[in-house]
């Protein structure tokens, strides 16, 4: 303040962390307004948790089907958010320029793809406390040890972010919503999220057990349903989808 009632501009960009926390509160705000992003991270993870635990439409095996279908629709909430949405909404933007105009704000672009991951971590969360208590209500009684959950949960929405922002940085948005929406019915039906991987043959169990959902569902499975310790060879598979998905995308993402 130079004089009594006068203050002088301080012109400049935010501090970083405050330009990232802002940026992550308007990517959640944006997410949560979207009737279809609700669609896929809310109500199909909530309906098929009700539905499958309810009526006794697949064999889940022995015990009650919450204790099997929990930690399946838990992991399908981290691939609807982190893989399914987040790769429908960042190839839109791309497409309408959005990204290219925040690339030249004061926010760079790293900090920008750091604000995407915390909107989807604050969504993930949100997801988990709702199924959390409706499988409660359901029955659920889970087992093991948090500390191997969370890093399931962290390896495999690192994994699926990875995987959503290289098909949103290298295809076309239309494409983008179209393979996008194709791969989360896809690993729906075939990822061991509601039907267990030993109903299919042989042969596709030994491919089906190497992608990320399969991975992700039988690692909290074999944890919270079965009291399982560290499930070292799940959390090695999401750890190389992670590398892999993450590698290209930072190697090939396009930004126009």
């Amino acid at each position: 303040m130079s004089a009594a009632g006068t203050y002088t501009p301080k012109p400049g960009a935010a501090p970083l962390p405050r330009m990232i926390a802002a940026q992550a509160a308007l990517e959640t705000k944006m997410l949560l307004r979207n009737g279809e992003q609700l669609l896929l991270t809310v109500v199909i993870p909530t309906l098929l948790l009700v539905l499958f635990s309810a009526v006794d439409i697949v064999d889940t095996g022995d015990g009650k089907a919450v204790d099997f279908l929990a930690p399946g629709i838990l992991a399908l909430a981290v691939m609807s958010t982190a893989f399914t949405g987040q790769a429908i909404a960042t190839g839109f933007e791309r497409r309408y320029g959005v990204l290219k105009r925040l690339g030249a704000s004061p926010l760079p672009r790293w900090a920008l793809m750091a604000a995407k991951t915390l909107s989807v971590l604050v969504t993930e969360v949100l997801q988990i406390v709702l199924l959390t208590v409706i499988a409660f209500a359901l029955g659920w009684s889970p087992h093991g040890n948090p500390f191997a959950v969370l890093l399931l949960l962290a390896l495999g929405t690192a994994a699926f972010s990875g995987l959503g922002l290289l098909m949103a940085g290298t295809l076309k948005a239309e494409a983008t919503l179209a393979a996008a929406n194709l791969v989360f019915l896809l690993l729906l039906v075939g990822g061991g999220v509601i039907v267990p991987l030993d109903k299919f043959p042989d042969a596709a169990q030994s491919v089906l057990g190497l992608l990320p959902i399969s991975a992700l569902s039988d690692g909290l499975r074999d944890v919270l349903q079965h009291g399982a310790g560290m499930p070292w060879g799940d959390l090695g598979i999401l750890a190389v989808w992670a590398v892999i998905g993450l590698g290209a995308a930072g190697r090939f993402f396009r930004w126009e």
